[in-house]
């Protein structure tokens, strides 16, 4: 813990962060929520001069969907961070996405009692 008037000691986590992003301002979470499932747009090159972080999200989204979250699981950066490399993705044409699905609604107890009904008759 620092006292009074004393700095924390910058981390090396902090600053392979500001190195990845290049200083730039990451965006919000309405841009790209954690549950958006992201993958690569079909026949795209890898961008020429990709760092490490490019090529490691490369090969995680050629393998299908993935949710924001799992890819910054995968890659050990902190969110923020990788959602700022997958809009810069997208933004250039080569991620595709897709948002969560809505969420069924409830049913009545009447429509499941009618639905039960009907299942019994097929059985019997």
């Amino acid at each position: 813990m620092n006292g009074p008037g004393e700095e924390a000691p910058v981390t090396s986590d902090f600053v392979r962060s500001y190195v990845i992003t290049g200083g730039r301002r990451l965006p919000s979470a309405d841009d790209l929520a954690l549950h958006t499932l992201v993958t690569l747009a079909p026949d795209r090159e890898l961008p020429l001069g990709a760092g490490p972080e490019v090529r490691a999200i490369w090969e995680l989204c050629g393998g299908g969907y993935l949710s924001v979250a799992e890819v910054a699981g995968h890659l050990s950066l902190p969110v923020g961070v990788a959602r700022l490399l997958l809009t810069d993705l997208f933004e250039q044409g080569h991620l595709l996405r897709r948002s969560e699905p809505t969420r069924a609604q409830l049913a009545d107890r009447e429509t499941l009692e009618k639905v039960l009904h009907g299942l019994e008759t097929l059985i019997v």
